[in-house]
């Protein structure tokens, strides 16, 4: 009986060492590895621009991209910057990247493929040390040309710690460069997610007395607010005294905060027969919920009609 009790703990004690010595070496090797979301973000974004550029490039720009890409930060940022010696400057056609985290995407219409590399290479540099990181990036920010700030705002919103890069896109709001500007209003959902109302207001502002279209801009819809309408209605009134008119796809902006002053703009828009006028004042009336803005619209019925088979909607207005 005790060689029996005996053996019997003898085999116990084996089955519990190689319990625990196979259950050691899985957490050491063979555990699987649960990857930062920050890099999963980072690697996705990577992905996608990668695959957009295959399919644009030559294999001998798709080579020198690839071996660009896996220098150190030194490499890379020169590789940023001689890109166009390698990687041709001809359009691409426009697809979007969704956002990480918010409701937003990138609408790359009007990129070239040496912007493309340059992004795709910015999407390289090891995010680990914050410090280190923003100051790589800035220090292109400090050196670019035209060329390389329009890479360099495209792809803010593809950045790693994205909010610390506001002040950033605040300076291309502010700029008079042209390519710039446009890098950062159009296409561009960082804006969107990240200016206050103060920026935001200023961006569209700047786009409207510039002429420029407002269509482009991510989340115009969504950032509406009752001060930026108040100062469109105060535009207005500036350019009607110049005899100067105001693109009709503004007044959208003012939706849903019409107050009895931008009634009377939309009755003014109403008298001038145009007809971009009279439907932006329409489709603004519609919606409003305004009581004035009900009379009126009932008033002006007459008006509408003349639209014939003209498109009642805001899409017919982006020009």
């Amino acid at each position: 009986m005790p060689d029996k009790i005996t053996g019997f703990k003898t085999l116990i004690t084996k089955i519990l060492v190689f319990y625990y010595t196979f259950s050691f070496s899985y957490v050491i090797f063979d555990k699987p590895q649960i990857l930062n979301t920050k890099n999963q973000r980072f690697m996705s974004y990577k992905q996608e621009i990668f695959d957009v550029f295959e399919n644009n490039a030559s294999p001998e720009e798709i080579e020198w991209l690839q071996k660009q890409a896996e220098k150190n930060t030194t490499g890379i940022k020169m590789a940023f910057v001689g890109a166009p010696r390698f990687i041709s400057k001809k359009g691409i056609s426009p697809f979007t990247i969704s956002v990480k985290e918010s409701n937003f995407d990138v609408s790359a219409a009007n990129w070239s493929l040496d912007q493309l590399a340059r992004i795709y290479l910015l999407l390289h540099f090891d995010p680990t040390d914050k410090d280190s990181y923003f100051s790589t990036i800035e220090s292109l920010f400090l050196s670019a040309d035209i060329n390389e700030a329009v890479a360099l705002y495209s792809a803010l919103p593809l950045l790693e710690y994205r909010k610390d890069w506001t002040f950033r896109a605040t300076e291309a709001v502010r700029t008079n460069i042209g390519e710039v500007f446009d890098a950062i209003a159009f296409g561009n959902p960082f804006p969107a997610i990240h200016f206050n109302k103060q920026a935001w207001n200023q961006l569209i502002l700047k786009c409207i007395f510039n002429e420029k279209s407002i269509h482009r801009i991510v989340g115009l819809d969504e950032r509406r607010n009752e001060k930026l309408a108040i100062s469109i209605s105060d535009f207005a009134h500036e350019r009607w005294a110049a005899n100067r008119t105001v693109p009709p796809l503004i007044w959208k902006l003012t939706i849903p905060y019409v107050n009895d002053q931008i009634v009377k703009d939309l009755d003014y828009l109403m008298k001038t027969g145009d007809n971009d006028n009279i439907l932006a004042a329409f489709l603004v009336l519609k919606a409003s919920t305004n009581s004035n803005g009900k009379a009126l619209l009932n008033k002006q019925k007459s008006k509408i009609e003349t639209l014939g088979d003209t498109q009642l909607t805001w899409k017919y207005l982006e020009k």
